[in-house]
């Protein structure tokens, strides 16, 4: 029996007040709609930048880091269909939108090799998803209605609250935290109940409740969540994480943030999503500062954790390296400098520097046209007198 009765916010108005709907999609204006496209913006980009990024596989020999080759899951996770594998960049992209949409990105391991690592990976849909929670652990999965143990289920998580096995999406994350006691306790009964469409269902799989108990149950749980607190109960319970986005447009609906906020939600640099932003705030020398700032600050966190995912996918002692490389695109000049400068300092050679930009390794004929143009200076050979 389903524990949380079917809610209705009527009679419940903003601090504007304007009554809050429910029962049907929140009102779209042209200033929610840009809202939204704010919120894909910041998804989008995260997910092509994160998916772009090359997967390196290294095994640690002494004091160096050997790179080896990646093994197939890593390079062709899954097929769409016969003879049409997906690669990684499609899978990566795909795992991201889920974690910055809802905070999970959950799969079917479909195939294992000879060490018993994972070989295939199908990711689901996660309105499609459910869990069963026990003692704050995920015991088992139903993915379309089909069970899965959780041994053959890939789940990567974001956003995480302490005590929950399950992520949250950025704006239902930051709810918590920075609305009101009101708005968040009203925020957490929407999350929890979201009307024809609930955002997740709490219920018990153990017995049918009496509307007594139900009543009572509910009143628990609502004033745990709204608190911030965990929610800790005796039996199984099931977690459907339907996504919540009714609820969370009328947040931010309710709530005024504005554009620059939500990048903010989102951890995307507002002027990368074309959010207008004061000119003076931005002070980057050239194109890598820019990067640089983007990757330390906002995709520091979300690569490094993926990493550590991807890495259970390998053998020990062989882990996962994101190429960040990729993400620093310079301009011309300064990466010619770079490369001076490593040249210089004998920690990159000339024909690894042209290897980066596409060139092949120099000839004899290039040193020797080299040497006719400029001339190594030699110091003078010294006379030395004959003797008689």
């Amino acid at each position: 029996m389903s524990l949380l009765r079917r809610s209705t916010l009527a009679g419940v108005a903003d601090a504007t007040g304007r009554a809050l709907r429910r029962g049907r999609g929140p009102e779209v204006t042209p200033t929610s709609a840009l809202r939204q496209s704010v919120a894909w913006g910041a998804q989008r980009l995260r997910a092509d930048l994160i998916s772009v990024l090359p997967v390196d596989v290294y095994r640690k020999v002494g004091a160096i880091n050997a790179s080896v080759p990646a093994p197939g899951v890593l390079v062709e996770p899954s097929e769409d269909a016969d003879g049409q594998p997906m690669t990684i960049g499609d899978w990566l992209y795909s795992g991201q939108m889920s974690l910055d949409s809802v905070g999970n990105n959950v799969g079917v391991i479909t195939r294992r090799d000879s060490l018993g690592l994972p070989a295939a990976i199908d990711l689901a849909g996660m309105d499609e998803v459910r869990m069963r929670i026990k003692d704050r652990r995920i015991t088992r999965y139903w993915i379309n209605g089909e069970k899965h143990e959780p041994r053959d289920i890939w789940h990567e998580r974001q956003h995480r609250v302490a005590g929950m096995p399950v992520g949250l999406s950025p704006v239902a994350y930051a709810a918590m935290y920075l609305a009101g006691a009101d708005a968040a306790a009203q925020f957490a009964l929407d999350w929890f109940a979201n009307g024809t469409v609930p955002s997740a269902i709490l219920k018990n799989t153990e017995k049918v409740l009496n509307p007594e108990q139900a009543d009572r149950t509910a009143r628990r749980f609502r004033a745990t969540v709204a608190a911030g607190e965990v929610f800790v109960t005796g039996k199984d319970w099931t977690y459907d994480p339907i996504s919540a986005k009714a609820a969370e447009a009328e947040f931010i609906e309710q709530m005024q943030y504005s554009d620059v906020a939500l990048c903010r939600f989102y951890g995307v640099p507002a002027d990368l999503v074309d959010v207008a932003v004061q000119s003076s705030t931005l002070n980057y020398a050239n194109i890598t500062q820019r990067n640089l700032q983007l990757l330390v600050m906002h995709l520091g966190s979300p690569i490094t954790r993926r990493e550590k995912a991807l890495s259970r996918l390998t053998p020990r002692p062989r882990y996962v390296k994101l190429n960040r490389d990729a993400i620093l695109a310079m301009d011309p000049k300064s990466r010619a400098e770079l490369f001076k400068l490593q040249i210089d300092s004998r920690t990159r050679t000339p024909d690894e520097a042209r290897a980066l930009v596409d060139e092949q390794p120099l000839t004899e004929a290039d040193y020797a046209q080299f040497e006719r143009l400029w001339p190594t200076s030699r110091p003078p050979q010294q006379q030395t007198s004959g003797g008689s």
